[in-house]
């Protein structure tokens, strides 16, 4: 296994908001298992260090992860899909991670070079909210990867797509495409 910076990634996809509570984590998990049902190998990695929802929304929370030479060997959550979360390291779940930036960056830093995904053909980056030192981390670091572009998701509240507009912003600072808005909780009329 090789690490994340050395492995052979096709494609890599950032899901993005400028807001908390809107859903990312579920359309990142989505978007994950929408993709391992098409016969592809994906890797899904939570980046959302203060709040690492996946391992649960995947029911893979009592997992461990292992290391090896080469680094962490991510969480398999079903055939041909791998979860790496700080939620696996933590030895109390409940709980909060108390963290300055520099740590925060540190991780984020561990989490893209020290994961050993494998071939992937798709990996899926859970990220916070916010366009801060964590987003600037994720960006910089997966330069060397091939990143596709990211997925925006808001809700229909106006402070919502307030802060969905300058996450937009962030990504066209960074150079980061936007494939896609996914307005998240937007209601069913009959």
């Amino acid at each position: 296994l090789k690490s994340m910076a050395h492995s052979n990634i096709a494609h890599t996809v950032l899901v993005l908001s400028g807001k908390g509570g809107v859903g990312k984590s579920t359309i990142s998990v989505q978007l994950a298992l929408s993709l391992v049902a098409q016969g592809l190998k994906v890797g899904l990695l939570d980046v959302d260090l203060c709040g690492p929802s996946i391992p649960r929304m995947l029911g893979i929370e009592a997992s461990v992860v292992h290391q090896s030479d080469a680094g962490w060997i991510p969480v398999q959550a079903a055939e041909n899909l791998h979860v790496m979360s700080l939620a696996f390291l933590l030895t109390n779940r409940e709980d909060a991670v108390v963290w300055r930036g520099p740590k925060k960056t540190s991780m984020i830093e561990q989490f893209i070079s020290n994961v050993c995904w494998g071939q992937l053909d798709y990996l899926v980056v859970d990220t916070p909210p916010g366009t801060s030192d964590e987003h600037l981390t994720v960006v910089e670091k997966m330069a060397l990867l091939n990143v596709d572009g990211a997925v925006l998701v808001t809700t229909p509240q106006e402070i919502a797509v307030a802060d969905v507009r300058k996450e937009a912003s962030f990504c066209k600072k960074t150079n980061l495409r936007i494939l896609g808005i996914v307005e998240n909780m937007s209601g069913f009329v009959c």
